[in-house]
């Protein structure tokens, strides 16, 4: 396993919460909703199931986190993964030949350690597994952190948003009060937003567990797409001419239009890693560019850089070949490696006041620093 060269979060400090629609202390909607609603609620004496994993964060700045070497759960994987797939009850479909298995009749809170390494693997061959009919949302915090510790350090966001004595955990939320505008797709036509989660810390993010815990009605969907896919799409000629070229992935947008800058717990930072990357465990290439975060190629100049990462960009989010999209029920888990994907929440939902919340939540292991390996480019 991966070990780190800093120490875990000191939650010393207190940890105050996010604004919300649901007062956390009595589980009402705050004085900012209708008094209708209040009274309804108080009357009804309704609760809200999750109320444990609505946001907090700790106020102050915290070290930046340092590069750690990390060897893969998947390298020990049966390459057949045969105690994953032949798990009893269990069925698995491939979605596309390209991207996504959908799983029924296995709990990932009952998987043993082998079972947890070969899902690591599937993870990194099909891109996104996503597994239904699941109670991992009610297993509790504790075992839902040492869930994801089975593939690497858990990042923390430099957002500071977390589930309360939970630093590792991450509540994706929104309501009427929290998060209701995206400042970085408010004035775009949609609500698209491709990205591999955090692409600019210096470890990348690997085998990610994402799961729902209330979502609206219709939208709020998630998609998701094959960077293996889309590299391999590509001629062979193209693809060599991507090899060995670097990118500088920024984090200072996502922070300069945070609405609460006062919540970051860490500096934002700008690395450079490689346009193509080879995982390793399958040692396939990938294209690790994304428009949110990457900013320029910088073996090239200005105008070059720009035409070259829109084509990648275009090439990538328009490919349908190698796209999914993932409606969220109720026991709904999705197990994705970010090395080898990209997603975008949709914002297509509306957000009535009271009513509607998009409530997820995010386990995120941090993998290896990007790399390309000519070797096995080369095959």
């Amino acid at each position: 396993m991966a070990t780190r060269t800093v120490s875990e979060t000191d939650q010393s400090n207190e940890q105050l919460k996010f604004e919300t629609s649901i007062d956390y202390e009595h589980n009402k909607v705050s004085d900012a909703e209708s008094y209708s609603r209040r009274w309804m609620l108080i009357h009804t004496d309704v609760k809200y199931k999750y109320e444990s994993y609505l946001p907090h964060y700790v106020p102050g700045l915290q070290p930046s986190l340092e590069e750690f070497q990390h060897e893969d759960v998947g390298l020990r994987a049966d390459l057949n993964k045969t105690a994953l797939l032949t798990a009893p009850g269990s069925i698995f479909e491939e979605i596309t030949p390209a991207i996504g298995t959908e799983v029924h009749g296995l709990q990932l809170s009952s998987l043993t350690p082998t079972q947890k390494d070969e899902l690591a693997l599937l993870a990194a061959e099909r891109g996104v597994v996503i597994f239904r009919g699941q109670d991992f949302a009610d297993i509790g915090p504790d075992r839902q952190r040492e869930f994801g510790r089975h593939f690497g350090p858990l990042h923390v966001h430099q957002h500071g948003g977390h589930v309360k004595d939970y630093p590792e955990l991450l509540p994706v939320y929104r309501d009427f009060t929290a998060g209701a505008v995206d400042n970085e797709i408010k004035d775009n036509v949609s609500s698209i937003k491709w990205h591999t989660d955090m692409s600019y810390e210096i470890n990348g993010m690997g085998t990610t567990i994402f799961y729902s815990l209330s979502t609206p009605e219709s939208g709020g969907d998630t998609l998701y797409l094959s960077t293996t896919a889309a590299y391999n799409a590509l001629s062979e000629d193209f693809r060599e001419r991507l090899h060995g070229l670097t990118a500088n992935h920024s984090g200072f947008a996502q922070a300069k239009v945070a609405d609460h800058k006062e919540r970051y717990i860490r500096e934002p930072i700008e690395t450079v890693h490689p346009i193509v990357r080879t995982h390793p465990v399958t040692k396939t290439n990938s294209l690790y560019i994304n428009r949110l975060y990457t900013r320029k190629i910088q073996e090239l100049k200005n105008e070059e850089s720009e035409t070259l990462l829109n084509f990648l960009y275009n090439h990538i989010e328009h490919g349908q070949d190698w796209h999914i999209r993932v409606h969220w029920r109720p026991g709904t888990v999705v197990v994705y490696d970010n090395r080898v994907t990209q997603h975008s929440a949709l914002r297509d939902f509306n957000v009535k006041e009271g009513e509607t919340k998009r409530h997820m939540l995010r386990i995120t292991p941090q993998a290896e620093r990007p790399y390309f390996d000519d070797g096995a480019a080369r095959g």
